[in-house]
Formats: C-alpha cells, sequence, structure tokens
C-alpha cells in the first residue's frame, strides 16, 4: 500500500507541477497575504493549507480561513481528477508549497513545529516526492 501511495504522490507531484495553483497564486496578489507571509504570521502547512504562526488576530484568521477555503476547492477538483483523496492531493501541495519558501518564509516542519526557511532545503515529510 505505501508503494502505491507513493507512486500516486509522484504522480500527482507531476501534475501539480505542470499545473499552477489557482487558490494560492490569487492568494499572493493579496497584499494582506503578501505582508504576513513576509513577516511570518503565516507559513505552509505539511497539509497544504495555511497556517497561522503565533498571535492570530480576528483580519488574520479571516485571510488565513478564506486562502483555505480557495485552497480545499481547488485540492478537491483536482483530487477527483487525479482519482487521489483530498487529503493525499493536499499533502502533495503542501510538500511541494513547502520546498517552494525562500528565506525568511515560516513552514511547518514534519515534527509540527514552525521552522524559519533558511538557504538550506527545508524539513519536509518522509513521504515528499
Amino acid at each position: 500500500m505505501s508503494m502505491i501511495r507513493n507512486t500516486l504522490l509522484g504522480a500527482m507531484a507531476a501534475s501539480l507541477a505542470v499545473t499552477a495553483f489557482v487558490a494560492p497564486v490569487n492568494a499572493q496578489r493579496d497584499p494582506a497575504y503578501a505582508a504576513a507571509r513576509a513577516n511570518g504570521s503565516v507559513g505552509e502547512k505539511t497539509d497544504g493549507y495555511l497556517g497561522i504562526t503565533g498571535n492570530a488576530t480576528p483580519q488574520l484568521q479571516d485571510l488565513v480561513n478564506d486562502i483555505n477555503i480557495r485552497r480545499r476547492a481547488v485540492y478537491t477538483q483536482r483530487a477527483n481528477e487525479n482519482g487521489a483523496t483530498v487529503e493525499e492531493y493536499a499533502t502533495t501541495v503542501g510538500c511541494q508549497a513547502i520546498a517552494r519558501t525562500v528565506p525568511g518564509e515560516k513552514y511547518q516542519a514534519p515534527d509540527g513545529s514552525w521552522k524559519t526557511r533558511t538557504a538550506e532545503p527545508p524539513e519536509r515529510l518522509a513521504i515528499c516526492p
């Protein structure tokens, strides 16, 4: 089963590399999102969703909720197209989103802690392609 899951995750990763992420791209155009990402208030989680790394103001919580709702809609559609569960698809996106972070940005490590990206590759789940 693990081999099948890894094959599926690898196939989805290849698919994702070709297909742009509609929700995250639109979110990146939002100045509030860009500012929260730059100042480390939010970070990419291993499950493919955005997380709040510290104190959650109502405005920040609303922003993260909005982005995550849009991400889930895209993940649901793409998971159905790829014969995967939403969770499998979202985790694959999380692997790639964490890999794309740049130094200074926050991401969730496999142990659940928040890390700040350095020049070194980020820590990712063992199942990440």
